[in-house]
């Protein structure tokens, strides 16, 4: 057996445990670029319970981590085709599953470039030009070589049923993305997340021990057949042992109905101290946020527990 691997399936309650969690989005989206290995390292070290990140899978069958089906043009920049000539350049608003990682790699993701004057993460993420997108296999070589037991790997993997053009057959996404986390001994310290409750069904076939958070917002509950009133049951029927909302869903009663379904429910996107103070009054046990700085603040004055800062690398003979 591997390092780190579960092969059981996770007691029912408190999945993640008694303590009160932080959650990076996307690595911490308000203070580094999201999804680059820079912002995964300052976020560690930092100090986070968890690191979630977002994975697609490219024209040549890699894991990236992307958050958007298609070159996002507010988190990538052209910075040249992978060859001279090549027919799909430029890049940018091109499908990521229809793009190699050679060509995804020439992108410049380092800088957020806001549509919008009032885009809050461009007035305060810190930006690392020439960084590149990185593979899922490299953030695991990294959190390795951080030695970061202790912080939990979120992985959501991007699926949309409604646009299958652009997303990869959920078995074998899945598949992949067990495969890679279980090669680093990850599996049992690990997470898997979708709003594709397909996704979450595999993932309780092939990796029973990995906890499974089943995503929720009210545009896209319609993906998943069988809802119902009862979503946290609907949930924990498909495979979940999570149930991951948008905060303008958490009432008292989806957690009551949370609770009776065995389910833990951690909270995104989590920006604000009050908002995530109201959440955590109602119960939740974990909170997704862009700035895990403003939530270490919040969990200091209630007196929660706060993960460790990871110890940062040193350079190579010191």
């Amino acid at each position: 057996m591997r390092r780190g691997t579960a092969w059981t399936h996770p007691p029912p309650g408190r999945v993640l445990g008694v303590r009160v969690e932080i959650h990076g989005h996307r690595g911490a989206r308000g203070l580094w670029p999201e999804n680059t290995l820079p912002g995964m390292s300052r976020t560690m070290e930092l100090g986070v319970h968890a690191l979630e990140l977002d994975v697609a899978l490219t024209a040549d069958r890699r894991l990236v981590l992307t958050h958007d089906l298609t070159v996002s043009a507010v988190t990538s920049a052209d910075r040249g085709p992978v060859h001279a000539g090549d027919p799909l350049y430029p890049y940018v608003g091109k499908p990521i599953n229809a793009l190699t990682l050679a060509q995804l790699r020439t992108l410049d993701v380092g800088v957020r470039l806001p549509r919008h004057p009032d885009d809050p993460f461009a007035l305060t993420q810190v930006p690392m030009p020439e960084t590149r997108m990185p593979t899922l296999g490299a953030v695991l070589g990294l959190v390795d070589a951080y030695e970061a037991e202790g912080v939990r790997l979120h992985v959501e993997l991007k699926s949309d049923p409604t646009r299958p053009q652009l997303t990869a057959d959920p078995a074998m996404f899945t598949g992949m993305v067990v495969e890679e986390l279980d090669k680093h001994g990850r599996l049992g310290n690990a997470a898997i997340l979708s709003f594709d409750w397909r996704v979450i069904g595999e993932a309780a076939r092939l990796a029973p021990g990995t906890r499974r958070f089943a995503l929720i917002e009210p545009d896209t509950l319609h993906w998943n057949d069988g809802v119902g009133d009862d979503v946290p049951a609907a949930a924990r029927d498909a495979g979940a042992t999570t149930l991951s909302p948008e905060h303008v869903m958490v009432d008292e009663r989806l957690m009551a109905q949370a609770s009776a379904a065995g389910l833990d429910v951690a909270v995104w996107t989590v920006n604000d101290a009050a908002l995530a103070g109201r959440m955590l009054d109602l119960g939740v046990a974990g909170v997704v946020t862009d700035y895990p700085d403003r939530m270490r603040d919040l969990w200091r004055e209630r007196g929660l527990e706060l993960p460790e800062p990871v110890a940062p690398l040193r350079p190579v003979g010191v």
